[in-house]
């Protein structure tokens, strides 16, 4: 399981960052494609099931060091405030989510920088 998180947190971060790219590219339209939303909400699931893959391999044993562990549990703060402020996102969805997913992308970059790192 330990190759899957690495390989899914690679996948994850580079997914994110394209999404959030995406995002400032359409920010411009009044309203983004469905496909659009649809991809963002991957993207999300994919960081997710990566901090729920984490939290699996930290409770069987692996040590990954503070830094690492720290953030994943930034990404899925960011998430939280992101669900509790999503009618502020209706505003402008393209520029909001491409920002949220270009912010957890440096989160996840930086995540897997600090492997085997503590404070």
């Amino acid at each position: 399981m330990s190759e899957f998180h690495q390989f899914w947190g690679y996948f994850s971060a580079a997914f994110a960052g394209i999404t959030g790219l995406w995002g400032l590219i359409i920010s411009r339209r009044p309203q983004p494609p469905r496909a659009f939303l649809r991809v963002v909400w991957f993207a999300i699931g994919a960081l997710l099931l990566q901090i729920v893959l984490g939290v699996i391999l930290y409770s069987s044993g692996t040590n990954p060091g503070n830094q690492h562990v720290f953030y994943g549990v930034v990404i899925a703060i960011t998430f939280a405030f992101a669900y509790i402020y999503r009618a502020q996102f209706q505003k402008r969805p393209a520029l909001y989510f491409g920002l949220l997913m270009l912010f957890a992308m440096g989160l996840a970059i930086r995540g897997i920088l600090t492997f085997g790192n503590s404070f």
